[in-house]
């Protein structure tokens, strides 16, 4: 599919399904803004709506947010969506994927990335987000989850030597024990995950558009894949509920403005990436209350794993002509 490059408000997740600040464009002729897509997500799933069984699009995103070597505010990604399926077979798919492009461009499934030995040999290691915390941390957030002060206190107790003020700042503002465990695998786990790791079983506050897990209160049935410290892929069982996709929605929009105030009382306006305007995207909704079929969705990112195949540093060594800082 070729979906569109602009929408018409800053929907949540702001154009397409993530959440990110969005560029904004004016067009004359029709006298309003327009908004360049943050992720292909919602038109894909709208096509699952349509009858639609297996839909994929590999296309720009655009995202107004940091420069790094890991980031570019255009980028290429793929995103695939299957109808009669779940998680466990996006598992396979990211897989079988990732191991197909290593032969073609390498010849094997061993590589040197940066001076780190990578094996792409099945089968991938899957852990779920609580057991790597619990691994690194000592912390368990499974006994804390009703506990919101007791998690926020274990996490910075456990942390504060490695956290610096911001992260512990940012902490205390969590609003659920789920974003806390989020947060501590961010800063403590993620950047260890060198071999190809499947993280499993994302917390529900975190996932917006993920099914609740069929097995675990509070989780969804997501993963992230990680290699060489770095997320490659991010898929999940869709949530094909309208009612709870609305309410999850509007529980982030409201998150979101609060964020939004806070940054304006601060001064920040225009500085921050909280200070942008979401809104709920009605049109998807409405499909989802038209009827989508059980499915399940995965975005992967294509100049990351073409860093990882040419042993590139940098995301600007595959992109042909990135956004570089004034000289």
């Amino acid at each position: 599919m070729a979906t569109t490059f602009w929408w018409n408000s800053s929907c949540l997740g702001a154009a397409g399904g993530a959440e990110a600040r969005p560029f904004i464009t004016y067009h004359n002729s029709l006298g309003r803004n327009l908004y360049l897509r943050i992720a292909t997500e919602l038109h894909l799933k709208r096509m699952l709506v349509g009858g639609f069984e297996k839909v994929y699009e590999i296309g720009r995103i655009f995202r107004n947010e940091g420069i790094s070597t890991r980031h570019n505010p255009e980028f290429t990604s793929i995103e695939v969506y299957e109808a009669y399926t779940d998680y466990e077979s996006m598992i396979n798919l990211a897989e079988e994927l990732v191991i197909r492009c290593a032969l073609a461009v390498n010849g094997k499934l061993s590589l040197d990335y940066q001076g780190t030995q990578i094996s792409l040999e099945r089968p991938w290691r899957r852990e779920s987000m609580h057991d790597l915390v619990k691994e690194a941390t000592g912390i368990d957030f499974r006994d804390l989850q009703h506990d919101l002060q007791a998690a926020k206190k274990a996490a910075i107790d456990a942390l504060s030597a490695s956290l610096e003020k911001q992260d512990i700042q940012d902490i205390e503002d969590c609003p659920s024990v789920g974003h806390i465990l989020n947060k501590v695998f961010e800063n403590t786990v993620e950047k260890t995950l060198l071999q190809p790791t499947f993280v499993t079983d994302y917390p529900l506050e975190v996932s917006p558009l993920a099914k609740p897990h069929r097995r675990h209160a509070k989780l969804t049935e997501r993963f992230e894949l990680f290699i060489c410290g770095r997320e490659l892929a991010n898929a999940f069982s869709e949530l094909t509920d309208p009612i709870d996709q609305r309410t999850r929605f509007e529980a982030q929009i409201k998150q979101h403005n609060e964020a939004r105030m806070a940054s304006n009382s601060d001064g920040k306006e225009g500085q921050d990436d909280g200070t942008y305007e979401v809104t709920l995207d009605e049109d998807f909704l409405t499909a989802l209350e038209y009827g989508m079929p059980p499915a399940a969705g995965m975005g992967l990112g294509i100049d990351r794993l073409v860093m990882l195949l040419t042993d590139s540093p940098s995301i600007r060594d595959v992109i042909a002509f990135p956004v570089l800082k004034s000289q």
